[in-house]
C-alpha cells in the first residue's frame, strides 16, 4: 500500500481510538446516566456495613455538599446527587487489624428531582457494578429494589447517610 493512503488510514484509526476508550458507560435501565466527574466530588461521610463486610464512601455534588455542611438535609435540596462507592473489606498487610478497601463492588447514585422521580420519593436511583461500571438491572423496575430498601429512612428523606461533622 502506498505511503500516503496508509498514513491517512493510520491517522483515522488514531483519532477514533480515544473516542472508544473514553466512551461513557451505558445509562442505567431507567435512563439515568453515570454522573460525569463524580470521582472528583467531595466526601459527605464514610460508612461500613458489618453484614456484608463492605466499606463505603459517600460523595456529593456541589448542591449536596453545601446542604450537608449546612445541615440542610431534611429534605435534601433539589439537584442533590449522592454517590456511594462500595468496596469489599480488606486488611492491611502491615497492620492486619486495619480495614482497607479491597475489590471494588459498585457505585450507586441517588439524584434528587421530585418532578422526575415522583414514584420513588423524589429520588432517582442507579447503580453501576464493578470497575467496568456495568449498569445494574434488566429494566427500569430495578428501582423498586432500591426504593424498598430505603423505606426505613423515609423520615430522613430516604437517605441512610449521616453527613460527617467537620471541625
Amino acid at each position: 500500500m502506498p505511503l500516503i493512503p496508509r498514513l491517512r488510514q493510520l491517522s483515522t484509526f488514531a483519532l477514533l481510538v480515544p473516542c472508544f476508550a473514553l466512551a461513557a458507560p451505558p445509562s442505567a435501565p431507567n435512563g439515568i446516566e453515570l454522573p460525569s466527574g463524580y470521582k472528583d466530588w467531595r466526601v459527605i461521610a464514610p460508612s461500613h456495613r458489618e453484614d456484608n463486610k463492605t466499606l463505603r464512601v459517600i460523595l456529593g455534588n456541589d448542591v449536596a455538599i453545601k446542604a450537608a455542611r449546612a445541615g440542610d438535609t431534611h429534605p435534601w435540596p433539589e439537584g442533590s446527587i449522592l454517590a456511594k462507592l462500595v468496596w469489599k473489606d480488606g486488611s492491611h498487610a502491615a497492620w492486619p487489624s486495619a480495614t482497607v478497601p479491597a475489590e471494588f463492588v459498585h457505585a450507586e447514585f441517588m439524584i434528587k428531582d421530585s418532578a422526575r422521580f415522583k414514584d420513588t420519593g423524589g429520588w432517582g436511583f442507579a447503580r453501576w457494578k464493578g470497575l467496568d461500571q456495568v449498569p445494574h438491572g434488566s429494566d427500569a423496575s430495578f428501582v423498586n429494589e432500591c426504593f424498598g430498601c430505603h423505606q426505613p429512612v423515609r423520615e430522613d428523606d430516604y437517605v441512610f447517610t449521616h453527613p460527617a461533622r467537620l471541625p
